[in-house]
């Protein structure tokens, strides 16, 4: 019996109506900045401001590049950004080896050895004796 497991599932909980905490953060820092400015800067670069900064907010939430969310393809950039790109390697000095081949000097001792080794084939010497004829 094979079961199917399902992969590359990506469920965020829902927690404030149709959004998730990461969207709804990502809201509520916009409309803070958007109250804030309301009481500092003129009322028209108020409405840019808000514009650009709702603009921001919805894209953050919702934008996803390649299945990931934009918030994490920014952070890999800034991190890839900063950190060093440059890989060193030094090669630890050892010194060299040098082999040299000894000659082996085979000395040729026959040995009695406790088994007797057959030649080749008993049927290629008889075959041999039969065809020269020799007794």
């Amino acid at each position: 019996m094979r079961f199917t497991v399902p992969q590359f599932i990506e469920y965020e909980v829902k927690i404030v109506g149709p959004l998730t905490f990461k969207q709804f953060v990502f809201f509520f820092l916009a409309g803070a900045v958007c109250f804030i400015l309301y009481f500092i800067v003129p009322f028209s670069i108020f409405l840019i401001a808000c514009v650009v900064l709702g603009v921001g907010a919805i894209i953050l939430a919702f934008l996803r590049i390649g299945g990931r969310p934009l918030p994490t393809i920014l952070g890999n950039f800034f991190k890839f950004s900063i950190s060093p790109k440059i890989f060193i390697w030094r090669k630890v000095e050892a010194p060299i080896m040098i082999f040299k081949k000894e000659e082996i000097k085979k000395e040729e001792v026959e040995e009695e050895l406790p088994l007797k080794i057959a030649e080749k084939s008993q049927l290629k010497k008889l075959r041999t004796q039969i065809e020269i004829k020799t007794k």
